[in-house]
């Protein structure tokens, strides 16, 4: 609570502090914020690719970028790499969602790694696809 006195006035407002950039703190007014509950483990990279996957055809598809090399700029990785990340969205859609439903790594390696998962893109037919993952769910 931070009071202020000003000839016959005086004023009440409630303050905190938030570190900034550099460790500088910055006060700002109102109540402390509730903290965001941490959610153990991580989601698993192959999860993040997929999901990139789709960001990256929806700025296409709006417009807001050009191409993909545009994207591959944008991110900082090269044009290969973006290819690798878009073959993603070959997969069977069913695949896709496993994939993004995949429960959080919570200790030691993600149970799916991408070569794997763009092995199984690479082929055509998703029948075959069902197949190869239904073989690495074992």
């Amino acid at each position: 609570m931070s009071t202020t006195t000003a000839g016959d006035w005086t004023f009440e407002t409630r303050v905190h502090f938030k570190t900034a950039a550099r460790g500088r703190k910055r006060m700002l007014e109102g109540a402390v914020p509730e903290p965001r509950p941490v959610v153990p483990g991580s989601v698993p990279r192959v999860a993040r690719l997929v999901a990139l996957a789709h960001r990256f055809a929806a700025l296409v598809e709006s417009g807001e970028v050009r191409d993909y090399a545009d994207v591959a700029r944008l991110a900082g990785v090269t044009r290969a790499r973006v290819t690798q990340i878009m073959n993603l969205l070959h997969l069977a859609p069913d695949i896709q969602e496993a994939i993004l439903d995949l429960p959080r790594t919570l200790h030691g390696p993600d149970p799916f790694f991408e070569f794997d998962i763009r092995k199984i893109a690479a082929q055509p037919l998703w029948s075959t696809q069902r197949q190869m993952w239904r073989a690495l769910n074992r």
